[in-house]
C-alpha cells in the first residue's frame, strides 16, 4: 500500500538513517525537496553551507538493503511515512517517525486506539485494573497500545490480546525486553502488531524510551495512566500525548501509595478521571476532532537554491548567537531575525546537519553538545 517506487522507498530508509538526520530534519527536508532521493543528492552541500569540515555521507543504499534484508528475515515489513496505511493519528503527529518496523496485523492500526501505560513495578491492583479496562475497551472495538514493559504495560497487552493489541518496542523489531517477556511477545505477535522505528537487532538504549513514548501516544485517540510516580516514564507518555492535543485520563489512587502521586497529579493538573472503560468510551463518543500540528513553521521558501543559499549564510551567525541548551521556539528565530521562517528553518536545518544545532518537536530548536563557535 505504498504510493512510492521501491527506490524512494529505499531513500527514505536511508535519509532517515544518516548521522545528524532526526525525524524533524527529516520532514524540513522532503518538505523542501519533495522526494528522499533530492535530499540525499543535496546533504553533503548543505552541511558544508552549515559549516562542516568534511561533508556529510548520507547512508548508502547497500547499508538501507542490508536493514531491509534483516527486518525480512525477522518477519517484518518496512513502513515510511507517506505509505497509504501508515497510522493517520501517528501520521498527525508533529513529528512522525519516518520509517516503522512491522511485524503481525497491520490491519489493526486502523482502529481508534488507546494507549495504556504506567508502573513496572505496579500494585496488584493496578495490574488487574490495567487488565479489565483493556478488555472491556477492546470488546468496544478499541486498540490497546502499550510499551511491553513490565507492570502496568504487560497487564494492558494481557487483557487485549483476544481483541487486539499494539506493542511500541524501544529496540529493534526484534528486541525482546524485558527478556522474560519472551512469551507475551510471541503471542502478541501473532495476535496483534508489534512495531519499532529502529532497525531490527538494535539494543534498546536510554534514549531510545523517549522516542518509543512518543510513538505509543502518537498512534492513540488518548493515553490512560494507571500507576506512576512523581518521575515517570509514563508522565513522559502523558505529557507527550497532550502536546499532541489528545485526551489524557488518570486512575486516582491512593495518597499513602507513591504510586499514585503521579496520576493524582495528572489530575491536578487537568487530566480527565478514569474509574473504568465507560470514562473512556464516553470521550471517545463524542468524535471531538484533533488538533491539527501546527505546520506554518515549515514551509518551504520561495527561493531558488543559488538565492536561498546566499540567505542562508547570512543567518548562520546570528542563530548561532540566538541558540543554546535551552531550547527557543523557531517563531522566535523568525521574530528576532526578521528572516522568513522557511529561510530560518533552511539555515536551520543546515545548521544541524553540520552537527552545530538540533530540531526538536515542538518547533524547537537549540544549540549542539560540544559546538564550539
Amino acid at each position: 500500500m505504498s504510493r512510492f517506487d521501491a527506490d524512494e522507498r529505499v531513500n527514505r530508509l536511508r535519509l532517515a538513517r544518516t548521522d545528524q538526520v532526526g525525524a524533524v530534519t527529516f520532514h524540513a527536508l522532503i518538505r523542501r525537496f519533495g522526494s528522499a532521493g533530492r535530499a540525499l543528492d543535496a546533504l553533503p552541500e548543505l552541511s558544508r553551507r552549515g559549516g562542516r569540515l568534511h561533508a556529510l555521507r548520507p547512508v548508502s543504499r547497500g547499508e538501507a538493503e542490508r536493514e531491509i534484508e534483516a527486518g525480512q528475515r525477522a518477519g517484518a515489513r518496512l513502513m515510511v511515512f507517506g505509505d497509504g496505511d501508515y497510522p493517520p493519528l501517528l501520521a498527525a503527529a508533529e513529528p512522525a517517525p519516518p520509517v516503522l518496523w512491522l511485524a503481525g496485523n497491520g490491519e489493526l492500526l486502523s482502529r481508534t486506539a488507546i494507549a495504556v501505560v504506567g508502573a513496572r513495578i505496579a500494585s496488584a491492583a493496578g495490574q488487574r485494573f490495567a487488565r479489565i479496562l483493556a478488555s472491556e475497551l477492546g470488546a468496544e472495538g478499541v486498540l490497546i497500545v502499550s510499551g511491553m514493559a513490565r507492570g502496568i504495560d504487560a497487564a494492558a497487552h494481557e487483557g487485549a490480546l483476544a481483541t487486539g493489541t499494539a506493542a511500541v518496542l524501544a529496540g529493534g523489531i526484534d528486541d525482546i525486553y524485558p527478556p522474560e517477556h519472551q512469551g507475551l511477545y510471541e503471542k502478541i505477535r501473532s495476535r496483534g502488531v508489534i512495531l519499532s522505528e529502529n532497525p531490527p537487532g538494535r539494543r534498546a538504549q536510554a534514549r531510545d524510551f523517549p522516542r518509543r513514548n512518543r510513538i505509543i501516544s502518537g498512534l492513540s485517540r488518548g493515553t490512560v495512566v494507571v500507576e506512576a510516580e512523581l518521575r515517570s516514564g509514563s508522565l513522559i507518555t502523558a505529557r507527550f500525548a497532550a502536546e499532541q492535543g489528545r485526551d489524557v485520563w488518570a486512575v486516582p489512587g491512593s495518597p499513602l501509595d507513591p504510586r499514585s502521586r503521579g496520576v493524582n497529579d495528572l489530575i491536578r493538573q487537568g487530566a480527565m478521571v478514569c474509574e473504568g472503560a465507560a470514562d473512556v468510551l464516553r470521550e471517545l463518543a463524542t468524535d471531538r476532532p484533533l488538533d491539527e500540528p501546527d505546520r506554518s513553521t515549515w514551509t518551504g521558501p520561495d527561493l531558488d537554491e543559488a538565492a536561498l543559499a546566499r540567505a542562508t549564510e547570512q543567518l548562520h551567525a546570528a542563530l548561532l548567537h540566538h541558540l543554546s541548551p535551552v531550547p527557543v521556539p523557531i517563531d522566535e528565530l523568525v521574530r528576532t531575525t526578521g528572516a522568513p521562517a522557511g529561510v530560518v528553518l533552511a539555515a536551520l536545518v543546515e545548521l544541524v546537519l553540520a552537527g552545530r544545532a538540533e530540531l526538536h518537536p515542538g518547533s524547537l530548536a537549540t544549540r549542539a553538545e560540544g559546538d564550539p563557535t
